[in-house]
């Protein structure tokens, strides 16, 4: 016999909070129990913290999840997926059954970690150390350009505290104190093998969390009157606050109640019952909370208008990230654009962008992780982010890339000084990885222009982009090859050299595909044409012109790259070709130049030379060939 419904409209008392935490922990058992899989004990620790919050603290118009005057809630410890799903079930945006079969089982919602594929769920997290960093591109684009009194409340394990990047958060917010971010660590003192590093010590983590700039405050984590008084105490805040409530893993439950060994397992069937009825029982409250004050500003539509991209005389020699930094503050006219960057501005010239709408940028410093992160947090609330560095650097917050594609998030990312051309700084910032990175996560896009019309077209082309796209830049000043009135497009390539008589083809992107230019010149004065391709495009890459290339010139492929031979343009070219090299449309005989050894400094001609992938090298690959 089902359980009634006992509905509560508004800000609910402290007696039905109660009642509203021992529904949490239960359901969140009978999730985990029937899926068989989960982690009751760590939803059970936070239960009272989160009851107070839904039902007294968070102002949410749960049918309408799109209203963007409401709160946000993140869940940084997104292994207590049962917990938030129970809540969703609260507020009757999840029914009981859908909890009960859906929850962890294939083709359903309620995955094992919380995804964006639910309407009330921001970003995914689930890999620790990421929900608080997203949490601060929220607060920043609440603070600074929707200037809307949301708050954004995220919850977060005491395990997670050991990631850097959750200080690298901590700090950020303090830097552009964020008032409107309020950070709720459940410290249940255990981990999955065991204690974690600072177990109960409250005074410790309040050390530093204050020594990051930010509020501290420790509370009980199971005394709801506290609760409630801290959260109030924490919405009226001038800076950053963290609430530190001190919890039990698996509260409610006696025999398992900070009992260790209980990490990420489900109760079985008899506990389970034990569990329920030690809790009193099951429930169906109702308990939806505050909502968003009608008169609350909802952010305008943002701006689009007209700009014009720069243009750059045929034959000049400009920098790709010169031109990258040009066009985004181009497109800077669009209002929902945004920039961020890693102090690295003045080489990756994203400070055009910031002289041009200081308002729109925000500076993260040596942070790369945060970076990425608020870049995320920033599309959560509708704005085109770019963020920018070095390339070499991005592999420093992949976990944060690859988390982003996993919440549909739509960012751009330039990465600059790419490759050995970058010269005597040496192997430390030569980004020889990053193509094979970005081309890894799912549904991104990579591009790899070679001139500074093409960057400039592509940045706007980017801006319009869904998910992760990857734009990377060169150090030097290479001739601009293309005219004002020419398009680049996802997918794309230019033949930039081809003729009936041409019998191999030199295929580039960036510095090398100057050297294919080059090494054509070369060839042409021995009588052999040659064709050139700008495969500008990584991912998706060209298969149609590269197959067309390939049966027109024997199969006789040079590709040449200034990135290590695993992941980067080789191999997007032998991939494109895969489908009409088995069904034998066409057969290739494949040179492949790149960096094959640690490089050392040196100028860029000496460290391409060096790599294998100059002038001279990309002719003697094609002679092979033609042997």
């Amino acid at each position: 016999m089902a359980t009634p419904v006992s509905e509560v409209v508004g800000v609910a008392d402290l007696e039905t909070v109660q009642e509203l935490a021992q529904q949490l922990r239960v359901d969140s058992i009978r999730s985990s129990t029937s899926a068989g899989s989960g982690h009751p004990t760590s939803s059970m620790s936070a239960a009272d913290v989160m009851a107070v919050l839904l039902a007294r603290h968070l102002r949410y118009d749960w049918d309408n999840p799109d209203d963007p005057a409401n709160d946000h809630l993140i869940f940084s410890k997104g292994h207590a997926s049962p917990l938030i799903y129970s809540m969703f079930k609260a507020v009757g945006v999840v029914s009981d059954e859908e909890l009960m079969t859906g929850y962890r089982r294939f083709g359903h919602r309620l995955q094992g970690h919380p995804t964006p594929v639910l309407p009330w769920v921001d970003v995914a997290t689930g890999s620790l150390g990421q929900g608080l960093p997203d949490a601060v591109g929220v607060a920043l684009a609440g603070k600074f350009l929707d200037r809307t009194p949301y708050r954004v409340w995220v919850v977060c394990g005491d395990s997670e505290m050991a990631e850097g990047s959750m200080w690298e958060a901590l700090d950020k917010a303090s830097f552009y104190g964020l008032s409107n971010l309020i950070a709720i660590v459940d410290v249940n003192r255990l981990g999955q093998r065991g204690p974690t590093e600072l177990g109960w010590d409250m005074a410790a983590y309040a050390r530093r969390v204050e020594a990051f700039g930010a509020r501290a405050l420790v509370v009980d984590g199971h005394d709801l009157g506290a609760i409630d008084a801290a959260l109030a105490d924490a919405e009226d805040a001038a800076r950053p606050t963290v609430i530190l409530a001190r919890t039990r893993k698996g509260e409610g439950f006696s025999e398992i109640a900070d009992v260790e060994g209980w990490h990420g397992k489900p109760l079985t069937g008899d506990m389970a019952e034990r569990a329920i009825v030690e809790l009193g029982g099951e429930r169906n409250l109702r308990v939806r909370g505050p909502v968003p004050p009608a008169d609350l500003a909802r952010p305008e539509h943002q701006a689009r208008p007209a700009f014009t991209l720069p243009t750059y005389e045929l034959g000049a020699k400009v920098a790709s990230r010169r031109a990258y930094g040009q066009a985004l503050a181009a497109i800077g006219a669009w209002t929902d654009v945004v920039a961020l960057d890693a102090e690295v501005s003045n080489s990756t010239y994203a400070e055009d962008f910031t002289k041009a709408h200081p308002d729109r940028f925000f500076e993260i410093f040596i942070a790369e992780q945060q970076l990425v992160a608020a870049a995320v947090g920033l599309s959560v609330r509708g704005y085109v982010p770019f963020a920018s560095t070095f390339a070499a650097f991005l592999s420093r917050a992949y976990d944060f890339i690859r988390m982003a594609a996993i919440s549909q998030a739509d960012i751009r990312l330039s990465g600059s000084h790419a490759g050995v051309e970058i010269g005597a700084d040496g192997p430390s910032q030569m980004a020889l990885e990053d193509l094979a990175m970005m081309r890894a996560v799912g549904g991104s896009t990579v591009l790899y222009p070679s001139d500074a019309t093409s960057t400039a077209k592509l940045v706007e082309v980017m801006a319009g982009l869904r998910g992760v796209s990857y734009l990377r830049t060169t150090r030097g000043a290479y001739p601009v090859l293309y005219g004002p009135d020419e398009q680049f497009v996802p997918g794309g390539s230019k033949v930039l050299r081809s003729s009936d008589a041409d019998t191999v083809t030199l295929i580039g992107a960036g510095v090398t595909l100057h050297h294919c230019l080059a090494a054509a010149d070369v060839l042409a004065a021995e009588g052999v044409s040659a064709r050139v391709i700008d495969l500008y495009s990584i991912k998706p890459v060209d298969a149609a012109t590269l197959a067309e290339a390939a049966r027109a010139t024997g199969g006789r492929l040079v590709v040449a790259e200034d990135h290590y031979a695993e992941g980067g343009i080789g191999g997007a070219v032998l991939e494109g070709l895969a489908s009409a090299l088995r069904d034998g449309d066409v057969s290739v005989r494949l040179a492949h130049l790149s960096v094959t050894e640690l490089p050392g400094s040196g100028t860029p001609d000496e460290l391409l030379d060096f790599a294998g992938i100059s002038t001279p090298h990309i002719v003697e690959a094609a002679r092979g060939l033609l042997r």
